[in-house]
């Protein structure tokens, strides 16, 4: 089974002001919502993927990692005292102990399941309840990114028609770049992790089709021949890491590029979906 993409992590320290330079942007944000753990998020939602903005709102409530277990707010934090930008990479699940079955076969670092409730803000100020079933697994090779599979119980109270409707057209998200040393060193975690053990490998990367969406592992000068020197340079942090989302767009003549240093570390394209 390939899993498609779900949402990626993006980590900010001001969620208020990260939340305004998307929707400067031409996106709908969604009412900021809070977890138990200590972090509070914005959502930007599209047709079956979204970015959720993150921040920690309470450090006290944050509870540590260990061996067997992944906290998600002591991640986000610790990759918050290094730099903003997009932390995790979230693939889509409708069985998640498959998935746990299939990443223990793959030989991937597993962790205890997780799951959660919390109430979701509406746009119009009322509330519903949403549940979700994580699964978090690691790669060696990439400590700085956070990955896991996210089961949506109560998708009907989660996607919102009002949410999906962007200024800018934004629809579908296309790809998310990740920049490596070497990309071939990630081909194995990546087919575990997607289920996807068909790849397209040349001298610039790696790239998976997943069920929804595509990710792109680059090199360095790749990803500055698809985005620019300029764009490229501003990259912080050690690699591999998750530096860029492509987003279609409707109604969109030419594509468009928004550095990291606009982006609260994170580049994004937006491109013209053709009809």
């Amino acid at each position: 089974m390939v899993r498609g993409l779900d949402h990626v992590v993006v980590a900010v320290r001001d969620l208020e002001a990260a939340g305004q330079v998307w929707a400067d942007l031409g996106f709908t944000v969604t009412p900021e919502n809070r977890h138990s753990w200590g972090t509070a998020n914005r959502l930007v939602q599209l047709d079956g993927f979204f970015v959720e903005l993150l921040s920690v709102a309470d450090r006290d409530l944050i509870f540590e990692a260990s061996e067997e277990v992944f906290s998600f707010g002591a991640f986000n934090r610790d990759f918050l005292s290094r730099h903003e930008g997009a932390s995790m990479l979230v693939l889509d699940s409708s069985d998640p102990a498959k998935d746990r079955d299939d990443f223990s076969k793959a030989g991937l670092k597993l962790y205890e399941p997780f799951s959660f409730e919390r109430t979701a803000n509406l746009a119009d100020g009322g509330k519903v309840q949403v549940a979700f079933d994580l699964t978090f697994v690691s790669d060696a090779l990439a400590p700085e990114i956070g990955y896991f599979t996210c089961r949506n119980r109560f998708p009907e109270n989660f996607w919102k028609e009002a949410f999906q409707d962007h200024a800018n057209g934004a629809s579908t998200i296309k790809t998310v770049y990740l920049v490596a040393g070497d990309p071939s060193d990630h081909h194995e975690f990546l087919g575990g992790f997607t289920g996807q053990r068909e790849m397209r490998a040349t001298s610039l990367g790696l790239e998976l089709k997943t069920a929804r969406g595509t990710i792109s592992v680059l090199t360095p000068s790749a990803y500055a021949s698809l985005v620019g020197i300029d764009a490229a340079a501003q990259i912080a942090g050690s690699l591999p890491q998750i530096v860029a989302l492509e987003i279609g767009c409707k109604g969109l003549d030419e594509r468009k590029i928004v550095p990291a240093s606009q982006l609260n570390g994170l580049t994004l394209i937006l491109s013209p979906v053709v009809s």
